[in-house]
Protein backbone atom coordinates (compact mmCIF):
# COMPACT_ATOMS: atom_id res chain seq x y z
CA UNK A 1 0.00 0.00 0.00
CA UNK A 2 1.22 3.42 -0.78
CA UNK A 3 0.22 6.00 1.47
CA UNK A 4 -0.01 9.70 -0.26
CA UNK A 5 0.78 12.84 2.06
CA UNK A 6 -0.46 16.08 2.03
CA UNK A 7 1.27 18.71 4.03
CA UNK A 8 -0.34 21.80 4.83
CA UNK A 9 1.81 24.56 5.64
CA UNK A 10 5.56 25.69 4.20
CA UNK A 11 7.07 27.53 6.77
CA UNK A 12 9.97 26.52 9.23
CA UNK A 13 7.72 23.72 10.40
CA UNK A 14 7.35 22.46 6.72
CA UNK A 15 10.52 22.01 6.05
CA UNK A 16 11.31 19.94 9.30
CA UNK A 17 8.50 17.48 8.19
CA UNK A 18 9.97 17.38 4.90
CA UNK A 19 13.08 16.24 6.06
CA UNK A 20 11.15 13.42 8.03
CA UNK A 21 8.77 12.41 5.61
CA UNK A 22 12.00 12.32 3.36
CA UNK A 23 14.14 10.26 5.61
CA UNK A 24 12.13 7.92 7.07
CA UNK A 25 11.21 5.56 4.09
CA UNK A 26 15.07 5.48 3.54
CA UNK A 27 16.30 4.80 6.73
CA UNK A 28 13.26 2.77 8.35
CA UNK A 29 11.98 -0.65 7.06
CA UNK A 30 7.76 1.33 6.74
CA UNK A 31 5.00 -1.63 6.45
CA UNK A 32 3.17 1.15 3.64
CA UNK A 33 5.41 3.17 1.12
CA UNK A 34 4.72 7.10 1.69
CA UNK A 35 4.79 9.49 -1.06
CA UNK A 36 5.01 13.36 -0.32
CA UNK A 37 2.29 14.50 -2.85
CA UNK A 38 1.57 18.04 -2.40
CA UNK A 39 2.79 21.12 -0.04
CA UNK A 40 -0.10 23.57 0.33
CA UNK A 41 0.40 27.16 0.80
CA UNK A 42 -1.49 30.33 0.15
CA UNK A 43 1.32 32.32 -1.78
CA UNK A 44 1.37 30.40 -5.63
CA UNK A 45 5.19 31.14 -6.38
CA UNK A 46 6.47 30.82 -2.68
CA UNK A 47 4.81 27.21 -2.40
CA UNK A 48 5.83 25.97 -5.87
CA UNK A 49 9.52 27.09 -4.69
CA UNK A 50 9.17 24.90 -1.35
CA UNK A 51 7.42 22.13 -2.80
CA UNK A 52 11.26 22.33 -5.97
CA UNK A 53 13.53 22.18 -2.80
CA UNK A 54 11.67 19.85 -0.03
CA UNK A 55 10.83 16.87 -2.98
CA UNK A 56 7.16 17.16 -2.96
CA UNK A 57 5.36 16.04 -5.97
CA UNK A 58 3.26 19.21 -6.86
CA UNK A 59 1.72 22.41 -5.17
CA UNK A 60 -1.30 24.04 -4.47
CA UNK A 61 -2.86 27.03 -2.90
CA UNK A 62 -6.34 25.56 -1.75
CA UNK A 63 -6.19 23.10 1.01
CA UNK A 64 -9.98 22.52 0.75
CA UNK A 65 -9.78 21.09 -2.41
CA UNK A 66 -6.52 18.98 -1.66
CA UNK A 67 -8.12 17.49 1.19
CA UNK A 68 -11.52 16.68 -0.96
CA UNK A 69 -8.46 14.87 -3.15
CA UNK A 70 -9.02 10.55 -3.57
CA UNK A 71 -5.39 10.38 -3.69
CA UNK A 72 -4.30 11.94 -0.62
CA UNK A 73 -4.40 9.71 1.99
CA UNK A 74 -2.56 11.47 5.31
CA UNK A 75 -2.80 15.46 5.82
CA UNK A 76 0.22 16.93 7.75
CA UNK A 77 -0.90 19.97 9.35
CA UNK A 78 2.05 23.02 9.88
CA UNK A 79 0.21 25.94 9.49
CA UNK A 80 -0.25 28.44 12.83
CA UNK A 81 -2.63 27.24 15.47
CA UNK A 82 -5.46 29.88 14.56
CA UNK A 83 -6.35 27.49 11.25
CA UNK A 84 -5.50 23.74 13.13
CA UNK A 85 -8.85 23.40 14.12
CA UNK A 86 -11.13 23.97 10.75
CA UNK A 87 -8.04 22.28 8.64
CA UNK A 88 -7.51 18.67 10.83
CA UNK A 89 -11.84 18.34 11.27
CA UNK A 90 -12.46 18.48 7.64
CA UNK A 91 -9.84 16.37 6.65
CA UNK A 92 -10.73 13.76 9.21
CA UNK A 93 -14.29 13.74 8.01
CA UNK A 94 -12.96 13.53 4.68
CA UNK A 95 -11.54 10.35 5.93
CA UNK A 96 -7.73 11.20 5.82
CA UNK A 97 -5.12 10.43 8.32
CA UNK A 98 -4.36 13.92 10.31
CA UNK A 99 -0.83 14.43 12.12
CA UNK A 100 -1.41 18.24 13.55
CA UNK A 101 1.27 20.57 14.95
CA UNK A 102 1.51 20.94 18.86
CA UNK A 103 -0.36 22.93 20.25
CA UNK A 104 -3.37 21.24 19.04
CA UNK A 105 -5.30 24.33 19.05
CA UNK A 106 -5.49 27.62 20.18
CA UNK A 107 -8.26 26.91 22.50
CA UNK A 108 -9.64 24.18 24.76
CA UNK A 109 -13.06 24.42 22.97
CA UNK A 110 -11.37 23.93 19.50
CA UNK A 111 -9.16 21.12 21.03
CA UNK A 112 -11.97 19.69 22.27
CA UNK A 113 -13.75 19.83 18.71
CA UNK A 114 -10.79 18.17 17.27
CA UNK A 115 -10.37 15.01 19.94
CA UNK A 116 -13.87 14.53 19.38
CA UNK A 117 -13.71 14.44 15.58
CA UNK A 118 -10.70 11.75 15.97
CA UNK A 119 -12.35 9.60 18.15
CA UNK A 120 -15.52 9.90 15.71
CA UNK A 121 -13.02 9.31 12.80
CA UNK A 122 -10.80 6.27 14.95
CA UNK A 123 -14.26 4.22 14.71
CA UNK A 124 -14.16 4.35 11.16
CA UNK A 125 -10.09 3.06 11.19
CA UNK A 126 -8.75 6.77 10.42
CA UNK A 127 -5.87 7.74 12.45
CA UNK A 128 -4.82 10.78 14.12
CA UNK A 129 -1.43 11.81 16.10
CA UNK A 130 0.03 15.23 17.54
CA UNK A 131 3.32 16.72 16.39
CA UNK A 132 5.09 16.79 20.20
CA UNK A 133 8.29 15.90 18.28
CA UNK A 134 10.44 15.77 21.30
CA UNK A 135 9.20 12.69 22.10
CA UNK A 136 11.13 10.80 19.77
CA UNK A 137 14.45 11.81 20.53
CA UNK A 138 15.81 8.71 21.67
CA UNK A 139 17.09 10.12 24.71
CA UNK A 140 13.73 11.19 25.82
CA UNK A 141 11.95 7.71 24.86
CA UNK A 142 14.30 5.72 26.76
CA UNK A 143 14.12 8.45 30.17
CA UNK A 144 10.30 7.31 29.76
CA UNK A 145 11.49 3.61 29.41
CA UNK A 146 14.25 3.67 32.13
CA UNK A 147 11.10 5.35 34.54
CA UNK A 148 8.62 2.94 33.76
CA UNK A 149 11.16 0.06 35.24
CA UNK A 150 11.28 1.90 38.01
CA UNK A 151 14.64 3.58 37.54
CA UNK A 152 14.01 6.19 40.09
CA UNK A 153 11.43 4.85 42.08
CA UNK A 154 8.36 7.08 43.41
CA UNK A 155 8.99 10.34 41.77
CA UNK A 156 8.82 13.15 44.46
CA UNK A 157 9.98 16.04 42.06
CA UNK A 158 10.73 17.00 38.21
CA UNK A 159 12.03 20.50 37.11
CA UNK A 160 11.21 21.27 33.19
CA UNK A 161 12.34 24.02 31.06
CA UNK A 162 12.66 25.42 27.77
CA UNK A 163 14.48 28.69 27.35
CA UNK A 164 15.32 30.95 24.70
CA UNK A 165 16.41 34.32 23.81
CA UNK A 166 15.55 35.25 20.00
CA UNK A 167 12.85 38.03 21.80
CA UNK A 168 15.56 39.86 23.78
CA UNK A 169 16.15 42.46 21.36
CA UNK A 170 13.62 45.00 21.24
CA UNK A 171 13.37 45.10 17.43
CA UNK A 172 12.86 41.83 16.76
CA UNK A 173 9.52 42.51 14.32
CA UNK A 174 6.10 41.37 15.34
CA UNK A 175 5.77 38.35 13.79
CA UNK A 176 2.49 35.64 13.89
CA UNK A 177 4.10 33.96 16.96
CA UNK A 178 3.35 37.11 18.66
CA UNK A 179 -0.13 37.92 17.69
CA UNK A 180 -2.77 36.60 20.30
CA UNK A 181 -5.51 35.38 17.04
CA UNK A 182 -2.95 33.58 15.09
CA UNK A 183 -0.66 31.61 17.79
CA UNK A 184 -2.84 31.72 20.84
CA UNK A 185 -0.64 32.51 23.25
CA UNK A 186 3.01 33.09 22.83
CA UNK A 187 5.92 31.09 25.23
CA UNK A 188 3.94 29.17 27.17
CA UNK A 189 1.53 27.73 23.90
CA UNK A 190 4.79 27.64 22.03
CA UNK A 191 7.65 26.15 24.10
CA UNK A 192 5.82 25.43 27.20
CA UNK A 193 3.40 22.41 25.48
CA UNK A 194 6.59 20.91 25.39
CA UNK A 195 7.70 20.56 28.41
CA UNK A 196 4.11 19.95 30.06
CA UNK A 197 4.01 17.20 27.42
CA UNK A 198 7.35 15.43 27.72
CA UNK A 199 6.66 15.71 32.03
CA UNK A 200 3.18 14.00 31.54
CA UNK A 201 4.87 11.22 28.93
CA UNK A 202 8.33 10.79 30.50
CA UNK A 203 6.21 10.14 34.18
CA UNK A 204 3.17 8.73 32.72
CA UNK A 205 1.11 11.00 35.15
CA UNK A 206 -0.85 14.09 34.57
CA UNK A 207 -0.67 17.22 35.35
CA UNK A 208 -3.32 17.80 38.59
CA UNK A 209 -3.03 21.40 39.15
CA UNK A 210 -0.87 24.79 38.13
CA UNK A 211 -0.12 27.77 39.86
CA UNK A 212 1.97 30.39 37.85
CA UNK A 213 2.29 33.78 36.30
CA UNK A 214 2.67 34.65 32.53
CA UNK A 215 3.93 38.14 31.60
CA UNK A 216 5.08 39.92 28.01
CA UNK A 217 8.14 41.41 29.07
CA UNK A 218 8.17 44.20 25.13
CA UNK A 219 4.42 44.84 24.82
CA UNK A 220 4.98 46.71 20.99
CA UNK A 221 7.30 45.63 18.67
CA UNK A 222 8.11 46.61 14.75
CA UNK A 223 5.78 46.07 11.82
CA UNK A 224 7.49 43.60 9.62
CA UNK A 225 8.51 45.65 6.50
CA UNK A 226 7.99 49.06 8.31
CA UNK A 227 11.42 50.11 8.07
CA UNK A 228 12.26 54.17 8.48
CA UNK A 229 8.30 54.75 9.19
CA UNK A 230 9.42 52.72 13.08
CA UNK A 231 8.97 55.17 16.24
CA UNK A 232 11.55 54.22 19.06
CA UNK A 233 8.52 54.51 21.66
CA UNK A 234 8.31 51.38 23.02
CA UNK A 235 6.57 52.55 26.33
CA UNK A 236 4.78 49.39 28.63
CA UNK A 237 1.27 49.80 28.22
CA UNK A 238 0.63 52.48 25.78
CA UNK A 239 -1.08 52.56 22.38
CA UNK A 240 1.66 50.74 19.79
CA UNK A 241 3.53 53.89 18.03
CA UNK A 242 3.85 54.68 14.43
CA UNK A 243 5.14 51.83 12.63
CA UNK A 244 4.20 49.49 15.58
CA UNK A 245 1.99 46.63 16.83
CA UNK A 246 1.02 45.60 19.77
CA UNK A 247 2.27 42.08 21.38
CA UNK A 248 -1.04 40.20 22.52
CA UNK A 249 0.94 37.03 23.72
CA UNK A 250 3.60 36.61 26.81
CA UNK A 251 7.12 36.28 26.63
CA UNK A 252 7.61 34.19 29.35
CA UNK A 253 5.64 31.41 31.71
CA UNK A 254 6.89 30.23 35.09
CA UNK A 255 4.30 28.05 37.19
CA UNK A 256 4.25 25.17 38.95
CA UNK A 257 2.21 21.92 39.19
CA UNK A 258 1.34 18.99 40.89
CA UNK A 259 0.98 15.66 39.36
CA UNK A 260 -1.98 13.69 40.09
CA UNK A 261 0.65 11.48 42.18
CA UNK A 262 0.82 14.47 44.67
CA UNK A 263 4.81 15.35 43.33
CA UNK A 264 5.81 19.03 42.60
CA UNK A 265 6.86 20.31 39.04
CA UNK A 266 8.82 23.60 38.16
CA UNK A 267 8.12 24.60 34.33
CA UNK A 268 9.63 27.44 33.10
CA UNK A 269 9.20 28.84 29.25
CA UNK A 270 11.10 31.76 28.63
CA UNK A 271 11.74 33.47 25.02
CA UNK A 272 13.73 36.12 27.36
CA UNK A 273 16.67 33.62 28.64
CA UNK A 274 19.94 35.38 27.25
CA UNK A 275 21.82 33.18 25.77
CA UNK A 276 19.95 29.97 25.64
CA UNK A 277 19.39 29.51 22.38
CA UNK A 278 16.60 25.97 21.97
CA UNK A 279 17.44 25.10 26.03
CA UNK A 280 14.98 21.89 26.31
CA UNK A 281 15.91 20.26 29.78
CA UNK A 282 14.09 17.99 32.14
CA UNK A 283 14.82 16.44 35.65
CA UNK A 284 13.35 13.57 37.30
CA UNK A 285 14.26 13.30 41.29
CA UNK A 286 12.50 10.10 43.02
CA UNK A 287 13.53 7.97 45.82
CA UNK A 288 15.91 5.53 44.09
CA UNK A 289 17.47 7.62 41.97
CA UNK A 290 17.09 10.60 39.01
CA UNK A 291 17.20 10.96 35.30
CA UNK A 292 18.27 14.30 33.77
CA UNK A 293 17.78 15.28 30.03
CA UNK A 294 18.77 18.47 27.96
CA UNK A 295 18.26 19.04 24.65
CA UNK A 296 21.80 20.75 23.58
CA UNK A 297 22.96 17.47 24.32
CA UNK A 298 20.43 15.45 22.70
CA UNK A 299 22.38 12.20 22.54
CA UNK A 300 23.33 11.91 26.02
CA UNK A 301 20.76 10.67 29.26
CA UNK A 302 22.02 11.53 32.97
CA UNK A 303 21.50 8.77 35.67
CA UNK A 304 22.12 8.93 39.48
CA UNK A 305 21.80 5.58 40.77
CA UNK A 306 21.04 5.99 44.61
CA UNK A 307 20.84 2.77 45.36
CA UNK A 308 24.94 2.24 44.74
CA UNK A 309 27.35 1.62 46.64
CA UNK A 310 27.53 5.38 48.44
CA UNK A 311 31.24 5.76 47.22
CA UNK A 312 30.56 5.40 43.55
CA UNK A 313 27.39 7.49 43.93
CA UNK A 314 27.19 10.27 41.28
CA UNK A 315 25.35 11.00 37.99
CA UNK A 316 26.36 9.03 35.19
CA UNK A 317 26.39 9.86 31.60
CA UNK A 318 24.35 7.08 29.08
CA UNK A 319 25.47 7.69 25.84
CA UNK A 320 22.04 7.36 23.66
CA UNK A 321 23.17 5.80 20.38
CA UNK A 322 23.42 1.96 20.85
CA UNK A 323 21.10 -0.22 18.58
CA UNK A 324 19.52 -1.66 21.50
CA UNK A 325 18.07 2.34 21.92
CA UNK A 326 14.76 3.40 20.72
CA UNK A 327 14.86 4.06 16.69
CA UNK A 328 18.56 4.15 16.82
CA UNK A 329 19.30 0.75 15.33
CA UNK A 330 18.11 2.65 12.04
CA UNK A 331 20.86 4.87 11.84
CA UNK A 332 24.29 5.01 12.45
CA UNK A 333 27.02 2.97 14.30
CA UNK A 334 27.11 3.49 18.31
CA UNK A 335 28.95 6.83 19.01
CA UNK A 336 27.99 8.70 15.88
CA UNK A 337 25.95 10.97 16.85
CA UNK A 338 21.80 11.97 15.92
CA UNK A 339 20.37 15.39 15.22
CA UNK A 340 17.46 17.71 15.55
CA UNK A 341 15.95 16.53 12.76
CA UNK A 342 16.03 13.10 13.28
CA UNK A 343 12.77 13.60 15.62
CA UNK A 344 11.27 13.70 12.21
CA UNK A 345 11.53 10.78 10.69
CA UNK A 346 11.17 9.09 14.14
CA UNK A 347 7.56 10.55 13.79
CA UNK A 348 6.61 9.48 10.39
CA UNK A 349 7.70 5.74 11.64
CA UNK A 350 5.44 6.25 14.47
CA UNK A 351 2.39 7.04 12.57
CA UNK A 352 2.73 5.10 9.11
CA UNK A 353 3.12 2.11 12.03
CA UNK A 354 -0.03 2.34 13.51
CA UNK A 355 -2.08 3.31 10.04
CA UNK A 356 -0.64 -0.08 9.00
CA UNK A 357 -1.37 -1.92 12.41
CA UNK A 358 -4.50 -0.20 12.69
CA UNK A 359 -3.75 1.00 16.20
CA UNK A 360 -4.06 4.53 17.28
CA UNK A 361 -0.84 6.41 17.57
CA UNK A 362 0.69 8.42 20.70
CA UNK A 363 0.38 11.40 21.34
CA UNK A 364 -3.15 10.94 20.35
CA UNK A 365 -5.50 14.36 19.86
CA UNK A 366 -6.69 13.68 23.20
CA UNK A 367 -3.74 13.63 24.72
CA UNK A 368 -3.09 17.32 22.96
CA UNK A 369 -6.12 18.26 24.51
CA UNK A 370 -4.68 17.52 27.62
CA UNK A 371 -1.81 19.54 27.37
CA UNK A 372 -4.41 22.62 26.24
CA UNK A 373 -5.96 22.43 29.40
CA UNK A 374 -3.21 22.44 31.29
CA UNK A 375 -2.05 25.74 29.04
CA UNK A 376 -5.97 27.23 29.88
CA UNK A 377 -5.32 26.77 33.50
CA UNK A 378 -1.82 28.26 34.08
CA UNK A 379 -3.34 31.47 32.14
CA UNK A 380 -6.79 31.53 34.20
CA UNK A 381 -3.87 31.03 37.33
CA UNK A 382 -2.16 34.41 36.37
CA UNK A 383 -4.98 36.03 35.56
CA UNK A 384 -6.00 35.16 39.46
CA UNK A 385 -2.65 35.89 40.81
CA UNK A 386 -0.99 32.80 40.82
CA UNK A 387 -3.71 31.00 42.37
CA UNK A 388 -3.83 27.48 42.24
CA UNK A 389 -6.16 25.92 39.31
CA UNK A 390 -7.79 22.45 39.09
CA UNK A 391 -6.72 21.51 35.05
CA UNK A 392 -9.79 19.27 35.06
CA UNK A 393 -12.39 21.90 36.28
CA UNK A 394 -10.79 24.95 36.01
CA UNK A 395 -11.51 26.09 39.19
CA UNK A 396 -9.64 27.69 41.75
CA UNK A 397 -8.33 25.40 44.35
CA UNK A 398 -6.05 25.91 47.78
CA UNK A 399 -2.26 24.61 48.15
CA UNK A 400 -1.83 21.51 49.30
Amino acid sequence: MTLRVAMIGYGFMGAAHSVGWRQAPRMFALPDDVEMAVVVGRNAEAVAEAAAKWGWQESATDWREVVARDDIDIVDIVTPGDSHAEIAIAALEAGKHVLCEKPLANTVAEAEAMADAASRAASRGVRSMVGFTYRRVPAVTFLRDLIAQGAVGRIAQVRAAYRQDWLVDPEMPLAWRLQKEHAGSGALGDIGAHIIDMTQFVTGLSVDAVSGVVDTIVTQRPLQGSGENRSLSLSKGGTAAEGYGEVTVDDIAIFTGRLESGALVSFEASRFATGRKNDLSIEVSGDKGALRFDLEDLNSLWFYDRTAPEATQGFTRILVTEAQHPYVSAWWPAGHMLGYEHGFSHQVVDLVTAIAEGTDPHPSFEEGLSVQRVLAAVEDSSARDAAWVRVAAGISSPTR
